[in-house]
């Protein structure tokens, strides 16, 4: 089975999906992210069918539908996804990350290093915790 690395990440007004390990790249945008994974999804099997029609090299397993998806989400989307459920305040105080920082990461204005998406994530996750705890 072949597995399909896509990028979600937040441009402007949309979210856009990208992947480029396909025989060529495919792009999506969408407001939501329900909406950009379906576009992409539907995206792929376009270019897939296409790509048959021209009589293109692609892979059996693209051909005949035997592959997998595997969303990976940047930090912009992350917290462009997160942004009014989780306060970047609250988020700032658990990470250590000062807001405006977040801010930057947020409009994708600034990408983080990679320390500093883990230390991101494993906040979301220790905040995540909390409100699973409450009882």
């Amino acid at each position: 089975m072949k597995k399909i690395k896509t990028l979600i990440s937040w441009s402007g007004d949309n979210y856009a999906a990208t992947a480029s390990n396909v025989n060529g790249v495919i792009i999506a945008t969408a407001p939501t992210l329900e909406k950009v994974k379906k576009e992409f999804e539907e995206s792929l099997k376009f270019h897939i069918d296409e790509a048959v029609a021209d009589g293109d090299n692609i892979s059996d397993d693209l051909k005949n539908g035997n592959y997998e998806i595997e969303y990976e989400m940047h930090i912009s989307a992350i917290l462009h996804d997160l942004d009014g459920i989780v306060t970047r305040s609250a988020l700032s105080r658990v990470t250590g990350i000062n807001e405006r920082q977040l801010g930057h990461y947020l409009s994708g204005y600034r990408n983080p290093r990679p320390e500093q998406r883990k230390k991101i994530l494993e906040g979301i996750h220790e905040i995540g915790n909390k409100l699973i705890s409450v009882v």
